[in-house]
């Protein structure tokens, strides 16, 4: 089976560069704490004995809106776990289960597109039926979606897995690129050429990989270069992502021997580098080594593509009046347009729920997840707070965190035994702890796995140091994180 293949494949090339360290894999993943991780090893029996259970016989119309990860995943576990099943996924994109998280290794020219593009229908479940539109309103009240080529379609009970938006037109200069999942025709005409560059799609990546060589072909001409690194005023997927590419890039510059004619600058909206303090701690380390610069609370706000400048939005607060009430100072927030100049740079966009969930109910009526147009949903039982026959997962999930694909892996269970304990009738007791991986690259051979939840606090897996950078996980995000989750996860079983 291709599966099979993909892993066994995958498994070998590791043995290949474990031998060249004169380690065999068992020992390795010894090393790591992985010894009873059968699955890694290429021993699937343990990872399906798990899901070995009674079939419930629980009957409704399920439908699910998206076809990526989480969808396709959610829906095979759901013909795992009933009787008789009755499932409809909704999913316009004939390759929406590529594996995103491998852009980065494409962008960094570890991988070539070819390595991450998958076809959505050879990994649809068996009886489950693929309608190929797009869902463009949602009637919760009457059970019912409306699709774009204009059929309604009735569900009794609802997963909305559409993903988000990548909105690049929210960025003055980027007007008329458009609003989409993905990148179109309108995104490349400005975004990956000319110095300007972005990870999130996967053409994107392969351009940025050729943007990279650019830079260092100017640099090796001698001239002092910058480039920089956004990260936007909204929650953004794979948050490490924006980071990722940065260390990939000096990683390059380092290897092509031009590092020091290239002065690299991360501009992240927010105030830390990471919000765990431990991983924040390190990161910091680990640019002040590499000599690379930061700024917090720097939001781009426009790109004039042409001349390469850059405009950001850099707020601080300043001392005010004395304020008796509170016996202190007030406060008073400031901002400044801020123009630099660059030579190459990734702009991570601003990201939001797509405009069918962010103009319905389903979304959030109130706070700060409102402004994205997230779904609305208890954080631990992925139900809908208002609508108890509707559930949501992945990146459009409204929830602290959570977009990752490790984040969906461990979702895409809970979801499964509530919705099933839904139709049963009976309370909803599994609960998400907000567990959310990245293993955040930050060399050619070194990786940092940060692993946390709701606590902000380290939960790390294995018994090494998680703010460590290593090779061990260098190997297994090369090499084994594509088949767990592509294979694994599609199939309902990792």
């Amino acid at each position: 089976m291709a599966n099979n293949d993909e892993l066994k494949k995958a498994l070998e090339l590791l043995d290949s560069e474990l031998k060249k360290k004169g380690i065999s894999r068992r020992d390795a993943f010894k090393l790591a704490g992985l010894g009873s991780a059968s699955f890694l090893m290429g021993n699937t029996t343990e990872a399906e004995a798990a899901t070995v259970a009674k079939a419930s016989e629980a009957k409704g119309k399920i439908v699910i809106v998206g076809g990526g990860l989480a969808g396709i995943a959610t829906a095979a576990k759901l013909t795992h776990d009933l009787s008789n099943p009755d499932i409809t996924i909704i999913e316009p994109n004939p390759v929406s289960v590529s594996y995103q998280p491998g852009q980065t290794l494409v962008a960094g020219g570890v991988w070539e597109k070819s390595d991450i593009v998958y076809n959505t229908k050879d990994f649809v479940p068996s009886g489950v039926k693929m309608i190929k539109d797009k869902v463009v309103e949602f009637n919760p009240e009457a059970n019912k979606v409306l699709t774009q080529g204009g059929e309604t379609i009735s569900y009794d009970y609802l997963i909305v897995a559409t993903g988000l938006v990548l909105d690049y037109g929210e960025i003055k200069g980027l007007e008329g690129v458009g609003h989409s999942s993905e990148a179109n025709e309108e995104v490349s005409k400005k975004v990956g050429k000319n110095g300007l560059h972005s990870i999130y799609y996967a053409d994107g990546a392969v351009n940025t990989w050729k943007g990279i060589q650019e830079l260092i072909s100017e640099a090796k001409t001698g001239k002092k270069l910058k480039a920089l690194y956004t990260h936007p005023n909204t929650p953004i997927k794979c948050g490490g992502a924006p980071k990722k590419i940065m260390y990939l890039t000096e990683a390059r510059l380092r290897e092509a021997g031009v590092r020091d004619n290239v002065d690299m600058w991360f501009y992240p909206n927010g105030g830390t580098m990471f919000g765990v303090p431990e991983y924040h701690e390190a990161i910091v380390k680990q640019f002040e080594a590499r000599n690379m610069h930061w700024e917090y609370k720097n939001n781009l706000v426009e790109v004039d593509t042409e001349k390469k400048i850059a405009t950001f939005e850099k707020r601080w607060f300043e001392k005010g009046a004395w304020d008796p009430d509170i016996e202190d100072y007030e406060m008073v927030p400031m901002s400044e347009k801020i123009e630099r100049e660059y030579d190459f740079m990734h702009v991570t966009p601003p990201m939001r729920a797509p405009d069918a969930v962010k103009n319905s109910s389903l979304a959030w009526q109130k706070g700060s997840a409102a402004k994205g147009g997230w779904v609305e949903l208890n954080k631990e039982t992925l139900q809908h707070t208002r609508y108890p026959n509707v559930f949501g997962i992945g990146d459009v999930a409204g929830i602290p965190m959570g977009k990752t694909g490790g984040s969906a892996r461990k979702q895409y269970k809970v979801l499964v035994e509530n919705l099933i304990s839904a139709m049963e009738g009976k309370d909803l007791t599994s609960k998400y702890a907000g567990y959310t991986v990245c293993p955040l690259i930050t060399d050619l051979g070194k990786v940092m796995l940060a692993e946390f939840d709701w606590s902000k606090k380290p939960t790390p897996s294995f018994p090494l140091d998680p703010t460590q950078e290593r090779y061990i996980w260098w190997l297994l995000k090369v090499y084994l994180l594509k088949p767990m989750t592509v294979y694994g996860m599609l199939s309902g079983r990792a």
